[in-house]
């Protein structure tokens, strides 16, 4: 039994990440029993971009950013442990955009002590 979507086509969806793709991603982000396909896809896209003859370090980051931006929070912690899992440019670029976007620290603001 195969289960929808595999991690192959939320790959597809975040490497094109057009307005049609969005919509589909976001709809994953508010299914939280959809995050492991989730994540599964995104590692996918990293490991697809890490080993492509080009690095488009620009896409990644902006990938990164958009995703931060639009994750719930209870994905922010598992995004960033995703995004620091491999020293490759590919996982630095994405992790780049996924800092500057500031989810995880929207999602767990700093104490004020």
């Amino acid at each position: 039994m195969s289960v929808f979507p595999d991690r192959d086509t939320v790959a597809d969806k975040i490497a094109a990440l057009q307005d049609a793709d969005q919509a589909f991603l976001r709809l994953l982000f508010d299914t939280p029993s959809q995050d492991d396909a989730l994540l599964e896809g995104l590692y996918l896209y990293l490991e697809t971009a890490s080993a492509a003859p080009f690095l488009n370090s620009l896409k990644l980051e902006r990938t990164g950013e958009w995703i931060g931006n639009e994750a719930p929070a209870r994905l922010q912690i598992r995004l960033m442990e995703a995004a620091r899992s491999s020293q490759h440019p590919a996982f630095a670029a994405f992790r780049s955009g996924l800092s500057r976007s500031g989810g995880l620290e929207r999602a767990y603001p700093k104490a004020a002590v």
